[in-house]
């Protein structure tokens, strides 16, 4: 199985990328992880709501393109549906059953166009709580990680 992580913007602070690197490091007896990051558009100071919207579209524009083909999407939306970590661990066994590779998309700062959002096959939220799209993304690497484990009966809750 395939994993693309899509996501737009790069990782500043230093103990997320290790975080993510430890976790990628983790993943490789599992699944095939590999992350596609995208430029982010760059937001104007004091943007107006159709500013933001111009680049939450450009944004989303770069993100289509950049879906490998065949993958199934899924978003991170606030709005979308929140899994438990046992039900999340459910995606990865009926995509490996399936022989489905699958794609999630973060977005930027401002979130994703409606576009994309349209275009997803499924809309998941980590949590109601805000987090930064950087730390969403170590957030989301996690979790998978924990769902390969739990599929393959292994421990990990301690």
């Amino acid at each position: 199985m395939q994993i693309q992580i899509l996501c737009v913007g790069k990782i500043k602070d230093a103990y997320i990328s290790a975080g993510i690197a430890e976790f990628e490091k983790r993943l490789r007896p599992y699944a095939k992880v590999f992350v596609t990051e995208l430029s982010d558009v760059k937001i104007p100071e004091n943007a107006s709501a159709s500013e933001e919207l111009h680049v939450k579209e450009k944004e989303g524009e770069a993100i289509l393109s950049n879906v490998k083909e065949g993958f199934f999407t899924i978003a991170l939306d606030p709005f979308g549906m929140s899994l438990a970590s046992e039900a999340f661990s459910g995606i990865f066994g009926e995509a490996k059953l399936s022989g489905m590779n699958l794609c999630f998309i973060i977005g930027g700062p401002l979130g994703l166009s409606s576009a994309v959002l349209k275009s997803a096959g499924k809309k998941l939220s980590l949590s109601q709580m805000t987090f930064t799209h950087t730390l969403c993304r170590l957030i989301l690497f996690e979790q998978i990680y924990r769902a390969f484990r739990i599929m393959h009966g292994e421990p990990y809750h301690k």
